[in-house]
């Protein structure tokens, strides 16, 4: 039985394939937030203002979400290795397009576009996936989400400096440019380093695309229904980007983009059942089932983790400014750092969401982490000004062992489905993260912080009983080989 200890220090194998692809998405998550740590002087320099600064902001997750279902269809299509190195070479595209702007609307243009390598995080899921067996996949795709995660803490630290070093009012654009350069490079560097599988493994792929292949007619109508909220989610960015002080969008602009959103939700369902309708009508063999259940409910605790920590990052810095400004004296700056905390964690907690995994049984981990992240914003919502302040920093950092623990034990187990549809799998799910991203910040704009700590904390419970639902991968898999073979990939 393989061991779930892994050598890092080496650099041959499936570990070369780790750390090629957790550099790949740290890259992409390097050129995906390297507007934020230079946001302010971008916006001297271009002269902007509050509503628009806003804007650029709400633009860059905007595309996530649907890219991260195409780019799951297109890595279980073509295989990570080239999507991985065509994303970071096409993502360069706009971020030179964002370097170079020389007003809003193009600035707009290139962030709405950058939005797009967001869903980098989505191919390594596969790769990963790929090449490491059951009792190692948790702790290597915890290493790949946490390591490559980082990107965007290595953006804040580094391009500031960087932009300081070109000099002048516009050394902001070649640090910019600078990240586009890297991407390119390291496309043609990832696609001559890798492989998509381990020499003599086969790559197995979705027998249709543009939808994910259901076995049982009851999981379609589930799988129609989990697509919803990902068409409510680009529904309320449409909202956020047409009303108040950030519009951005006319009325019949907005008009027109809720239309083209549900439209495209009704071909979707189209899809999904000229997709899954000839294979339901003939019947699937046991062998070959599924139950879409695990997917909807990695979909639920991903929503809560990763959404969770996308609206908390978002908003922590100002909320440690307000709460203790006036009575500790806590500046700008130190808010920006108390804040910071919550994010840093992840680098270690979120590998040891997937090592606790892979030790200790999925279902077991992720209760805990989604239990203990509930725990831990309920105790954040009771978070005063008379808090001593490192007692308030332990209380967040220990939330944010749960919340990025509870990431690494999610896509722990989004590989042990379906081996051909994990690009697919990893798609949605991810996007569910964003979604609960949008959802909880559009909330927060209506609540008070404490209110939106209790709202998370709350959601959070209704998901762990949804994951006491979710059934322990165990056992072995079938996927059947271009020759017609049935090959049982282990479980357990």
């Amino acid at each position: 039985m393989p061991s779930t200890k892994l050598n890092l220090l080496s650099f041959s194998g499936k570990i070369k394939i780790l750390h090629m692809t957790w550099l790949a998405f740290f890259i992409s998550f390097v050129v995906w937030f390297n507007h934020a740590p230079l946001m302010l002087v971008i916006a001297q320099t271009l002269g902007l203002d509050q509503a628009q600064i806003k804007t650029i902001l709400i633009l860059n997750v905007a595309l996530t979400i649907p890219a991260r279902i195409v780019i799951g269809m297109l890595v279980d299509k073509f295989g990570p290795k080239r999507t991985y190195s065509t994303l970071l070479a096409a993502g360069s595209v706009p971020c030179f397009m964002f370097a170079f702007a020389s007003s809003f609307e193009q600035l707009a243009l290139a962030r709405f576009l950058l939005g797009f390598i967001g869903a980098g995080f989505v191919i390594g899921i596969r790769m990963v996936g790929e090449w490491f067996p059951a009792k190692q996949v948790g702790i290597a795709e915890g290493i790949y989400g946490g390591w490559g995660n980082f990107g965007s803490a290595a953006a804040a630290g580094v391009l500031p400096v960087l932009a300081l070093c070109f000099g002048g009012a516009e050394g902001w654009r070649y640090a910019v440019a600078a990240t586009g350069v890297v991407a390119l490079v390291y496309a043609g560097i990832y696609f001559f380093s890798v492989s998509d599988t381990p020499k003599g493994s086969t790559y197995f792929k979705p027998k249709k695309a543009g939808a994910m292949e259901i076995t049982s007619r009851g999981d379609m109508y589930f799988y129609m229904l989990m697509t919803l909220p990902l068409y409510v989610a680009m529904t309320l960015l449409t909202w956020k980007l047409s009303t108040g002080a950030t519009a951005l969008l006319s009325m019949p602009a907005a008009l027109a983009i809720y239309a083209v959103v549900w439209v495209f939700f009704i071909l979707n369902i189209n899809k999904i059942v000229h997709v899954n309708k000839e294979g339901l009508k003939q019947g699937v063999e046991e062998i070959h089932r599924y139950k879409f259940k695990q997917v909807a409910i990695l979909d639920l605790a991903y929503f809560i983790t990763f959404g969770s920590e996308l609206a908390v990052v978002s908003m922590l810095p100002m909320y440690f400014f307000e709460t203790f400004h006036v009575s500790q004296g806590v500046t700008t700056v130190e808010a920006g750092l108390l804040g910071g905390s919550f994010a840093f964690i992840n680098l270690v907690a979120r590998p040891a969401g997937g090592w606790l995994s892979d030790k200790f049984g999925r279902k077991l981990s992720l209760s805990i982490f989604v239990t203990g992240l509930a725990a831990g914003y309920s105790g954040m919502s009771l978070i005063t000004s008379d808090w001593p302040i490192p007692l308030a920093v332990a209380l967040t950092m220990a939330c944010s062992c749960f919340v990025s623990g509870g990431c690494g034990a999610v896509f722990a187990m989004v590989p042990l489905i379906k081996r051909r549809m994990t690009g697919q799998i990893a798609g949605m799910v991810g996007a569910y993260g964003n979604v609960g991203g949008v959802l909880f910040l559009t909330i927060l704009a209506f609540v008070t912080p404490a209110q939106f700590f209790v709202i998370i904390a709350a959601v959070a419970a209704v998901v762990l009983l949804a994951v006491q639902f979710i059934d322990e991968p165990k056992g072995h898999m079938a996927e059947v080989q271009e020759d017609g073979t049935v090959e049982m990939i282990e479980l357990s």
